[in-house]
């Protein structure tokens, strides 16, 4: 692939949409070609699988359907539109991709991670990030920001998120190159200045 693929992760109310926003924004100025997605979505069906994953009505969804709706909504977006960007040598950024499944659906609801590992290999069709940011903020924090807008997978008991946070943190001793543990600073743009300084040493 002649792109560069960057991904943004973290436990709920780290600030991932903005830090990844903030970092298009500063990839545009020095004239790289950049596509900022989001995950689930980025396709009109991936959108569509988002709205039923996130839906608070949708409590009593069985986990093995959970992980496999995950799976489906990131196999349309791979297929449709980051394959397609990353031959053409666009730096496609990423609000999550497969380490959310494999923190939250395998460390947070204890799945088989080797069996989201498989799956997701085909899923991805081989692609792994560049480079991924782990954007570090303790639970309790994260959750405060997001009170008023409790999602499906939000309103999960305390322990389930920290179980999941402890999973990004076991993926970074696993991947140390490509994860990158950034902690959260008060001011958002000292997050992103550290998180610049790491993404000018990769881009092509």
């Amino acid at each position: 692939m002649k792109g560069t693929f960057i991904t943004f992760e973290g436990s709920e109310g780290c600030g991932k949409s903005t830090q990844s926003k903030l970092l298009c924004g500063y990839l545009k100025k020095n004239g790289y070609q950049v596509l900022f997605l989001r995950e689930p979505g980025g396709t009109a069906i991936s959108e569509k699988i988002r709205r039923i994953l996130l839906d608070h009505k949708n409590d009593s969804m069985f986990s093995l359907t959970e992980l496999l709706l995950y799976m489906a909504s990131r196999a349309q977006v791979v297929h449709d539109v980051i394959i397609p960007a990353l031959e053409k040598g666009v730096v496609v950024v990423c609000d999550r991709f497969l380490d959310s499944t494999i923190a939250y659906q395998g460390y947070g609801l204890g799945m088989d991670r080797r069996l989201i590992e498989y799956v997701g290999k085909t899923v991805t069709a081989g692609i792994k990030p560049d480079l991924t940011f782990f954007l570090d903020l303790p639970v309790e924090k994260g959750l405060l920001h997001r009170r008023h807008c409790s999602d499906r997978i939000e309103k999960r008991p305390l322990d389930y998120h920290r179980r999941v946070r402890m999973g990004y943190f076991a993926i970074a001793r696993k991947e140390p190159k490509r994860l990158k543990v950034v902690r959260v600073e008060h001011d958002k743009m000292d997050t992103q200045n550290n998180i610049r300084a790491i993404v000018d040493t990769i881009v092509k």
